[in-house]
């Protein structure tokens, strides 16, 4: 009944009467309990628009949605973390094996190389080439042909 009286007394008073009172109210602080009073549990929350000014003043941060969603972000951000170390370890094995690679071909070529240059002190032509330019060696080539020598079986 209070509350119709209060209604019914501000419509009886003329405009001019009101905005003054409602200037009057609104330089009066509020207390807690006039907040406290004038919220209910069946209040909308406001809704809020997201702009740039909500973004970096942290308002976004505040919001129920992102409090429920701390889970999924600290998910989101270990599986990002773990995609990068991936990653990361991924390209320092791809360097491991283009030098192992480098390497490789290079002991390739190494190899090759002494293998052409065994062949061609192996030679017949370069070993005697050898023999005569060292007269001391008891080694000389040969002058007769090779021959076959048979040997009779034992039944």
């Amino acid at each position: 009944m209070k509350k119709d009286k209060t209604t019914n007394e501000e419509m009886e008073l003329p405009e001019v009467e009101q905005n003054a009172t409602a200037t009057e109210k609104a330089e009066e602080p509020i207390t807690l309990q006039q907040l406290k009073n004038s919220v209910t549990e069946g209040d909308n929350a406001p809704t809020s628009t997201l702009t740039l000014r909500t973004i970096l003043g942290g308002d976004l941060l505040t919001a129920n949605m992102v409090r429920r969603q701390v889970w999924l972000c600290l998910l989101i951000a270990l599986f990002i973390t773990v995609y990068v170390a991936f990653r990361y370890q991924c390209q320092q094995d791809t360097i491991d094996i283009a030098k192992l690679e480098n390497q490789l071909k290079d002991s390739k070529y190494k190899a090759l190389s002494s293998k052409s240059t065994l062949t061609e002190r192996s030679r017949k032509s370069h070993v005697i080439d050898k023999l005569k330019a060292n007269q001391d060696s008891t080694l000389h080539s040969t002058n007769q042909p090779p021959y076959k020598i048979y040997v009779p079986e034992e039944d």
